[in-house]
């Protein structure tokens, strides 16, 4: 991907741990590495296809000057997250704060701290099978897209589904969605726990009924296997009710680990049918 480099931006800001920096005030640099995609910006010639550096450069200097951070750990966080909301065309950004006059009492030339965050693509398969199914799914999808650090792409049709695991229950409401987000896998399960439980979700009986159910399938191409989430979904190879909606989504995404597509996952399982 292309970058677009900030590099030692000076700003003046209220940064510290201490009292009197944040009374004071300090010079601090900022130096951004924002990537994003120049290609038509290049051939067009075009500032407004591109990411305004100038506007970039006000907006740190704004930023730092109306927020108070005691860790440069928390503004650069803090920091990254407001330039990713706020600038379209903005995927990833390496960002470095230097505080060059920090008071340690020792002479030294700077501290920082450099982080890179980006946007990540998620794709979570949701179901209900109790009371008002479609509004139960409706209001989860609406308090998702409502979470900061979350934004919805794409959701698929809602398709209705036998129950699945043996289980005696009533039929499902299924489908999946698209998603950007700014969470990491852990903390994007715990969001999507907040909104089952919201939904008055509960976990009596595994692959039992349950007002909303929404499951983690994708993360951009992670793999990861842990004994509070396995992703990519451990058991969606076997479940046409996550393929099929998955499909209509993107049915040439290719799961990390089988290297084949969902199109291919969901006609192998429609063949042992």
């Amino acid at each position: 991907m292309d970058r677009i480099n900030i590099k030692k931006l000076e700003v003046f800001g209220k940064h510290g741990v201490l009292p009197e920096e944040n009374v004071l005030g300090q010079k601090f640099l900022i130096s951004a590495v924002l990537y994003t995609d120049t290609r038509q910006a290049g051939m067009a010639d075009d500032l407004e296809k591109s990411i305004n550096y100038a506007l970039v450069c006000q907006f740190i200097t704004k930023f730092m000057q109306e927020n108070t951070f005691k860790l440069i750990e928390a503004a650069a966080e803090k920091l990254a997250e407001a330039m990713l909301y706020e600038f379209n065309g903005l995927e990833k950004i390496q960002l470095e704060i230097e505080k060059p006059w920090a008071p340690i009492g020792l002479p030294l030339q700077s501290v920082s701290v450099q982080i890179e965050r980006s946007w990540h693509r998620a794709y979570i398969a949701f179901g209900s099978n109790m009371g008002n199914k479609e509004k139960y799914i409706k209001q989860g999808i609406e308090e998702l897209e409502n979470t900061f650090g979350c934004h919805i792409i794409k959701v698929s049709e809602f398709i209705q589904t036998e129950p699945y695991g043996g289980v005696e229950q009533d039929n499902f409401l299924n489908g999946c969605l698209e998603m950007k987000t700014l969470y990491r896998p852990k903390e994007l399960l715990h969001i999507l726990n907040g909104i089952e439980k919201n939904a008055n979700r509960e976990r009596i009986v595994r692959w039992g009924p349950r007002t909303l159910d929404l499951d983690i399938i994708f993360y951009d191409n992670l793999v990861l296997s842990d004994p509070e989430l396995v992703i990519p979904h451990m058991d969606m190879q076997n479940r046409e009710f996550v393929l099929e909606p998955l499909k209509q989504l993107n049915p040439y995404f290719k799961h990390p680990v089988y290297n084949v597509t969902v199109e291919e996952m969901l006609n192998k399982l429609k063949q042992k049918e």
